[in-house]
């Protein structure tokens, strides 16, 4: 009597399973393509741009700590908000050019 026990005990297990089931609503059809992996070129240059951004921002941090440490030491010259005198006589007043004396007196000889 013991064994017809369990077996009914596992029929009814699996009837409520299988009710249970019957109740939900059926899962959301399969796409038909499979995901698309990324190329790896696309992959190399999003790798290279997330290099630049790591890159702008720690210098950002260096140039603002070197801003905050100028200012503190009282060096104003190189800081960045510090404040600067004016100059009081221009290159116009003292009698200079504007112009340079050779047109591209400073860049190398175009070849």
């Amino acid at each position: 009597m013991t064994t017809f026990r369990a077996l009914f005990a596992a029929l009814i297990v699996v009837a409520t399973f299988g009710l249970a089931l019957a109740k939900l609503p059926p899962p959301p059809p399969w796409t038909t393509r499979p995901k698309q992996r990324p190329s790896k070129e696309s992959q190399d240059a999003a790798t290279a741009e997330a290099a630049k951004q790591v890159q702008a921002r720690a210098e950002d941090r260096v140039a603002a700590r070197y801003h905050c440490r100028a200012k503190g030491e009282g060096d104003h010259r190189h800081a960045a908000n510090g404040s600067r005198r004016r100059r009081t006589s221009t290159d116009a007043a003292k009698g200079l050019s504007s112009q340079p004396e050779k047109a591209m007196a400073h860049s190398p000889a175009k070849k």
